[in-house]
């Protein structure tokens, strides 16, 4: 059967809204089993049984990385890849809502499943374990599974509606000193105080502050730094967050910031140990052209965008990285539950609510007509 124009995206929403039952049925099941970065075993398991039953080819656990999913369909010379996330945060579940990130991605394959022949599509759906600070993406880049890909696209919910997420630079670094314990009343000349060594390096990082860039971002938190005030604190450590509005901001904030950290072992004598948490992710660049398809047809299904609010900073992904190789988009869909912002309990339950289930199905759309749309104009 052939079909053009209004009446292809007319069967492509068909199919969607025909699957809605299954797709929420998988968001809430998500939500509902909360697991953390590279431990998704039964979100992956899902979204590999769903793509499955609607027809797509599915390697789940590819890539070195067990909860990792690749699944394709169609042999059309135009190849679209839409990203699935489905891990959570460590007390709070689902305060980011990679389970609607997952059924959006489910829903918008099964929409594309029937027509992607007829499009000149090959689509595939790849489940990326580890967003929250894994960097589970950039491991799958790394390992090719972007390789081939013509465009790459994602949809994440938030309290507003975003064509374009601000997306920054960001690194994680534990730091952690070593010195010598002694006797604080007795013999402190032979310690080496590693608390004072944090200390150093966080006044420096203080006066810092004063000469970075308006967008650059220093965060950060002690964790250990001695047990008992009668002993010369041995170790200290902490974890700092450094951001940036672009990766080779980052790269120059990074280098400025270690010094810091140099500068409270040179003080202390201690040892000084500097270890990332997981890889840089680069600052977001969504294309132009697949953003515009993107934003009309998520208005055409009733969707509004209204201005991003002054001031607004954004926030970090690994699909920065992908943004970096290939033309990448990561839109935004309002859930209508401010001041409840991701990363809050509040968000956890703004996830799993009417306007959430609206999201899934209407992301879903939204992002295979946009892949309809692209291969038209290919």
């Amino acid at each position: 059967m052939t079909f053009t124009g209004t009446a292809l995206k007319s069967v492509i929403e068909e199919r969607v809204r025909a699957a809605s039952d299954t797709l929420l049925e998988l968001s809430h099941r998500i939500h509902a089993h909360p697991e953390l970065a590279f431990e998704e075993v039964k979100a992956s398991g899902w979204v590999a049984e769903a793509l499955a039953s609607a027809g797509f080819d599915v390697e789940h656990g590819c890539y070195d990385l067990p909860t990792a999913v690749r699944a394709t369909i169609g042999s059309g010379p135009v190849h679209i890849g839409i990203c699935a996330e489905y891990d959570a945060l460590p007390g709070i579940g689902h305060a980011c809502g990679h389970n609607l990130i997952a059924a959006a991605a489910v829903g918008a394959g099964i929409g594309l499943a029937d027509v992607a022949d007829e499009l000149g599509l090959t689509v595939t759906i790849l489940g990326t374990p580890a967003e929250e600070g894994g960097g589970g993406k950039i491991l799958m880049l790394e390992r090719g599974a972007f390789a081939g890909l013509d465009v790459a696209m994602m949809v994440h919910p938030a309290p507003v509606e975003m064509a374009a997420m601000p997306g920054t630079a960001v690194c994680q670094l534990d730091v952690s000193y070593r010195g010598k314990p002694a006797h604080a009343g007795a013999y402190p000349e032979e310690g080496i105080n590693a608390a004072d060594a944090m200390t150093v390096a966080q006044l420096a990082i203080g006066l810092l502050r004063q000469q970075t860039r308006r967008d650059d971002k220093i965060a950060g938190i002690v964790t250990e730094a001695g047990s008992a005030a009668n002993i010369i604190p041995e170790a200290s450590r902490g974890h700092w967050i450094l951001r940036s509005d672009t990766a080779e901001a980052l790269t120059a904030l990074k280098e400025r910031v270690l010094r810091c950290f140099e500068a409270g072992a040179l003080a202390t004598g201690c040892d000084l140990a500097v270890k990332p948490t997981g890889p840089d992710y680069a600052d977001l660049r969504p294309d132009d052209a697949l953003l515009g398809y993107y934003r009309a047809n998520a208005e055409a299904l009733g969707r509004v965008f209204p201005e991003v609010p002054a001031g607004f900073a954004g926030a970090a992904t690994d699909m920065g990285n992908v943004s970096h190789v290939i033309p990448t988009i990561h839109p935004i869909l309002g859930l209508d539950c401010a001041p409840a912002g991701n990363h809050q309990p509040e968000f956890t339950a703004a996830c799993i609510t009417p306007a959430a289930d609206h999201a899934v199905i209407e992301g879903a759309i939204a992002m295979a007509w946009t892949a309809a749309d692209f291969a038209t104009a290919t």
